[in-house]
């Protein structure tokens, strides 16, 4: 009896603050979709770290006729030099580290370039011969290239030896800005969620101020009081989660899995995340949504109700 009286307070409080409750819902709704955005391109970052980077090389550009400065001096490496690079890949010292070699010769370059800059009209000004070679060393763990390029570097023939890593990283550190934008913005919108929900509280407190004399008269504990106000903020929160769980997961299954993934192509490598990754935030969302809308009514009507 005592639950049925206290749902039907908190259905009249619902009632009575339609248009409120129904900006406390688009509040919570938009900040937890940042919130889930947020979460979920940390998910996508992690997949595209754990794939690329396992498959991130060091590459060991060979001299060309065209590198004019050091150290290559305008001279072509040779065999004899090319054959000294890979005796050194292939020693004692370095084979711990490497997984497999692979040399690129200038063809080969060339039409990997083309393939890679097929919109560009750059290829057409391009012969192979300004491409330099190179053997393409892939680590068994890429944490150690920096080893690789110690031992290669400065092996005569040698132009330069990059870590891929490296530009990896570059553009993890903007998709990770990007995520930290998305959390800073859904912060904002979760504090004025709350504000939103305590002021909600308030109103319906001083809308029902006759009442809640009266029973506190006929001996009502601050509790049972308090439970109807916390209710409504719970009720209007959690449909808010709701929806932004409902909008993550349209977000994964319509754009990502189905226009990303169609734009990327069939053959693309890129590791995108999955429906289950959404679904591993629903529940995230609605956790927050509740805990805030709690703990904000909590707040809210133990300072401001006054029987």
């Amino acid at each position: 009896m005592r639950l049925r009286l206290v749902l039907r307070e908190a259905a009249s409080g619902l009632r009575r603050n339609v248009s409120m409750v129904i900006s406390v819902v688009l509040v919570t709704f938009i900040s937890l979709t940042f919130v889930g955005a947020a979460i979920l391109l940390q998910f996508q970052i992690g997949q595209m770290k754990g794939y690329w980077y396992d498959r991130a090389q060091v590459a060991v550009y060979l001299c060309t006729v065209n590198d004019s400065g050091d150290p290559c001096a305008g001279t072509e490496t040779t065999d004899d030099q090319k054959a000294a690079i890979q005796a050194q890949l292939d020693s004692d010292a370095l084979k711990p580290y490497v997984k497999n070699v692979q040399f690129e010769d200038h063809k080969q370059a060339y039409d990997n370039f083309k393939q890679q800059f097929s919109d560009s009209s750059i290829s057409d000004y391009l012969t192979p011969d300004l491409l330099p070679e190179s053997f393409r060393v892939q680590l068994v763990d890429p944490s150690q290239a920096a080893v690789i390029v110690e031992a290669i570097n400065g092996l005569p023939g040698v132009q330069s030896v990059d870590d891929q890593r490296q530009y990896l990283d570059q553009i993890f550190a903007i998709l990770s800005a990007a995520s930290y934008t998305a959390v800073g913005l859904a912060t904002l919108m979760l504090v004025a969620a709350v504000l939103l929900i305590a002021t909600t509280i308030r109103l319906s407190a001083f809308s029902r101020r006759r009442e809640l004399g009266i029973m506190r008269l006929v001996g009502a504990s601050n509790r049972f009081i308090q439970t109807p106000f916390i209710l409504e903020g719970v009720f209007a929160a959690v449909i808010g989660s709701v929806l932004a769980s409902g909008a993550i997961v349209a977000i994964v299954q319509f754009f990502v899995r189905g226009y990303l993934r169609q734009a990327l192509g069939a053959t693309s490598t890129v590791a995108l995340i999955g429906v289950g990754d959404a679904f591993i935030v629903v529940p995230i969302l609605i956790v927050v949504g509740v805990v805030l809308a709690a703990a904000s009514a909590g707040f809210a009507i133990s300072r401001y109700l006054r029987v």
